[in-house]
């Protein structure tokens, strides 16, 4: 498998996208430097990544046009790797999370037909691969409070301000 990489400048920092010849593997956010993507991708698939922008122009204009306020919704191929069923299910439902809304955790876990695995459903969005373009973020708690997420609250609330305000423009 080909294994090919860029970083892209966000509002949120250095952002890295991974793709292999199945589809998009794998993002990053908030790096603390450029090094620290390849690293990572060579540790979690085995593999001496290959440094490829041009393979990346597409989607490197939706995040630019997201992070603008003026993209909804990513258009790419997911390619989850190895994950349970569960969560594939979990990652699925994410994605029908309209731009600008939230849902809880109970509400997840109840899309995916196990009502009382809100937890797991939890543990399952904490772990999807591919933040933002599979918007995890949109999910908090019942009570209207964050939650976790992978790379920290402040990444999460930033991304759900930005919706939530282009929503309220539009």
């Amino acid at each position: 498998m080909a294994l090919l990489y860029t970083t892209i400048q966000s509002p949120l920092g250095l952002i890295g996208l991974a793709s292999g010849e199945k589809g998009l593997l794998r993002i990053r956010v908030s790096l603390a430097n450029e090094s620290e993507f390849p690293e990572y991708l060579e540790t979690r698939y085995r593999q001496i990544p290959s440094k490829r922008s041009r393979a990346f122009s597409d989607l490197q204009d939706q995040f630019e046009l997201y992070f603008k306020g003026r993209l909804s919704h990513f258009v790419c191929r997911p390619d989850f790797g190895p994950a349970t069923p569960f969560q594939r299910l979990v990652w699925r439902q994410l994605t029908t999370i309209p731009y600008g809304e939230t849902r809880s955790y109970r509400w997840l876990a109840r899309a995916v037909g196990k009502p009382a695995a809100y937890r797991a459903a939890g543990n399952a969005n904490g772990k999807n691969p591919l933040p933002i373009v599979v918007p995890c973020h949109r999910v908090i708690r019942e009570n209207g409070q964050l939650g976790g997420y992978t790379r920290g609250t402040h990444i999460k609330q930033f991304l759900l301000d930005l919706e939530h305000n282009r929503h309220g423009a539009a």
